[in-house]
């Protein structure tokens, strides 16, 4: 009976064939990204509610086992065969897809599983398995998603789905926070610079640095840098440059890695009484500068207020999600292959949690409106 009223069957009505859902979802239902459009309108509703602010964001990934066995594995020389005819399954057709949307040359996985090759083989407090990330973009005031991003479980590919995700909600909802707090796996350079300089988010995240040494010798951070002048100035007060010389043609001295190269003179060092806590191992001294580092040194500056502090707790909220997903939800383990079916099931769990706590919301606002009422 309840089935034949979700459908608007009468009781003499014929029932659809049980597989008509599952076509639908996978054809008409994902090309028209319903799933989409039923998720922004909640959030939509819950704007209009205030349980909204945009002031702050929040983001984390959670890792969600996908609907694979982890018994069963195509090493990385074989993962041609999956272009087989025999493979064609509609998870291999997308992750087959999505190498060719790509146009370049990919890293292949050491593990792919031949039923669903687009989820990664990862590990997390045991043994490996095949996974997805869904990564959740949320407003701190009430904790609503505001946004929420299916990835590999690749550190690279959740940072990229961060850009996608505040760029997305800013145009559709024409929300853009002031300040985003994630933890260190968001705090790379890169990341950093682009909430910076071209967003004006001030970032709220520990700064992935790998600079400070624990050998005893002297740190990047045990050197003074001058913006004037372009140099450091290291403890005994000889500088360190990216050129010691004028070049007729200009150049950038920025390296693949995004850094430019500071070193120090090698007359200078090799009289320096500190050598031996500086550079030991070296003739000279170099420090390798990023080309984001002003918005690294803002990230820092804001680690020292009690703003971050409060940051630091407001980014439980994210992870309270995901609790709930897991615990209540009962979403470890994905029901649907393919990156779509985790995009698909992600969408509709979110859309979920963001029903319940408007309904909370709502629910516990009103006896307060009833006794202003009366």
């Amino acid at each position: 009976m309840a089935y034949r009223w979700f459908c608007r069957l009468g009781l003499e009505d014929a029932v659809p064939d049980h597989s008509t859902f599952s076509k639908n979802r996978h054809g008409r239902f994902r090309e028209s990204d319903a799933f989409r459009q039923v998720f922004e309108s909640v959030v939509t509703r819950c704007m209009k509610e205030g349980l909204v602010g945009g002031e702050g964001f929040a983001v984390d990934a959670s890792v969600i086992k996908a609907d694979a066995n982890r018994s069963r594995s195509t090493a990385r020389e074989g993962a041609e065969d999956l272009r087989d005819p025999q493979h064609a399954t509609r998870a291999v057709r997308e992750y087959l897809a999505a190498l060719d949307a790509q146009g370049e040359p990919v890293t292949v996985p050491a593990s792919i599983s031949p039923t669903d090759p687009g989820a990664r083989w990862t590990a997390v407090d045991g043994p490996a398995f095949y996974a997805y990330s869904t990564n959740y973009l949320i407003d701190v005031r009430a904790g609503i998603i505001v946004d929420v991003e299916a990835t590999p479980t690749l550190r690279t590919a959740e940072v990229k789905a961060t850009r996608t995700m505040i760029e997305r909600v800013e145009e559709r909802f024409d929300l853009k926070p002031k300040r985003l707090i994630g933890d260190m796996a968001y705090g790379n350079a890169e990341l950093l610079g682009w909430m910076v300089n071209d967003k004006g988010i001030a970032p709220h995240v520990p700064v992935w640095d790998k600079t400070q040494r624990d050998d005893g010798t002297l740190s990047s951070s045990d050197f003074e840098w001058d913006e004037r002048a372009n140099e450091y100035r290291c403890p005994q007060g000889q500088p360190l440059r990216s050129e010691w010389r004028i070049f007729k043609h200009p150049r950038t001295r920025i390296t693949k890695a995004n850094t430019i190269i500071y070193h120090a003179s090698q007359a200078a060092c090799s009289k320096c009484p500190m050598k031996s806590h500086c550079c030991p191992n070296t003739p000279r001294r170099k420090i390798a500068r990023s080309v984001h580092e002003s918005a690294r040194d803002v990230a820092r500056n804001i680690a020292k207020t009690d703003a971050y502090k409060q940051s630091r707790k407001d980014r439980k909220k994210v992870e309270v999600l995901f609790a709930h997903l897991k615990r209540i939800l009962r979403l470890d383990r994905l029901r649907l292959r393919g990156p779509n079916g985790a995009h698909d099931e992600f969408l509709l769990a979110a859309t979920a949690q963001n029903l319940r706590r408007m309904a909370k919301w709502l629910f516990s606002a009103q006896p307060e409106v009833t006794s202003m009422a009366i």
